[in-house]
């Protein structure tokens, strides 16, 4: 049977606001009402952010909470709920690790670039990533460039992120700094061994559901959603979130794929990595496309 592939919406993202669109949601009844429409169009999982009482993002354990409850009220277990540590020039490595470590959450993103700074930093994320491996967190490791990729690769080689559970990769295409992704951009990443790797891929612009179909067609799976790109395909602004899930499961389409429950993202996300053959690379482990 064809692998299926998963849809995480992401619905708003650490940077736009009601200015931006009426109907991005901030606060935990709007992400609730939200991820019941994702689901209904083909999202299985939810990528969170939450916001203070001005709006800015914040990475606050009890706000998080009730973002958890209230989505968890309105889909109950038919969506992965993922916290976001994404520093936005605010946070350090230790707050970020400290708010996990408080959460304990179903899934989280985690910025490699960020938890990992440079080569000091180290032995602080090695032991954080150790207490993760002991406990049911799906851990989501982002790259936004091949050498982050291949960085990624090292550290796992040397252990400082664990093989098991085995992380998934989002790779991003594009830039908040208005660099609009193309599907082609996919092959920087590809060309290093992204598919060794369980992975997602999120993209900024106006083709994103394109970006997401050449995901899908790869062997990945797609993150959608106005924290990356609030126009549709044939151009207009979405009117929601569920907009632009559906029209990136429709861009999908031709895949063969069909759409992964919930479920099937948690097993994917809890398989151990194939042991290293004999005569792989040695500066990083061969694996297999998730």
């Amino acid at each position: 049977m064809t692998a299926p592939f998963a849809v995480m919406v992401a619905p708003n993202g650490a940077r736009r606001g009601k200015a931006d669109h009426p109907a991005l949601p901030l606060t935990a009844r709007e992400l609730a009402r939200e991820a019941a429409r994702c689901r209904e169009a083909g999202a299985v999982a939810i990528h969170l952010h939450v916001r203070d009482g001005e709006g800015r993002h914040v990475l606050d354990a009890d706000l998080y909470r009730e973002a958890t409850r209230a989505v968890r009220a309105a889909v109950g277990e038919a969506m992965v709920v993922q916290i976001t540590t994404e520093a936005v020039g605010r946070y350090a490595p230790a707050a970020q690790m400290a708010l996990v470590d408080d959460l304990v959450p179903e899934s989280v993103s985690i910025a490699l670039r960020e938890i990992m700074p440079d080569v000091a930093a180290e032995t602080a994320a090695g032991r954080f990533f150790a207490r993760l491996a002991i406990r049911p967190v799906l851990t989501q490791i982002i790259v936004y460039s091949a050498e982050e990729l291949a960085r990624l690769d090292d550290v796992m080689a040397r252990g400082i992120i664990p093989d098991t559970p085995r992380p998934n990769v989002l790779a991003v295409l594009g830039s908040y700094a208005g660099r609009e992704a193309a599907p082609g951009d996919l092959d920087a990443f590809l060309t290093p061994g992204l598919a060794r790797h369980p992975f997602m891929v999120c993209a900024f612009g106006r083709r994103e559901a394109a970006c997401a179909a050449a995901a899908v067609a790869h062997g990945g799976h797609m993150r959608i959603g106005f924290e990356n790109n609030l126009i549709l395909p044939e151009g207009r602004v979405a009117p929601h979130n569920g907009a632009t899930v559906a029209a990136a499961v429709a861009a999908a389409a031709g895949s063969a794929r069909p759409l992964a429950s919930a479920d099937d993202l948690r097993r994917l996300w809890h398989t151990p990595l194939p042991p290293v053959p004999a005569g792989a690379m040695s500066g990083a482990s061969s694996r297999v496309p998730g």
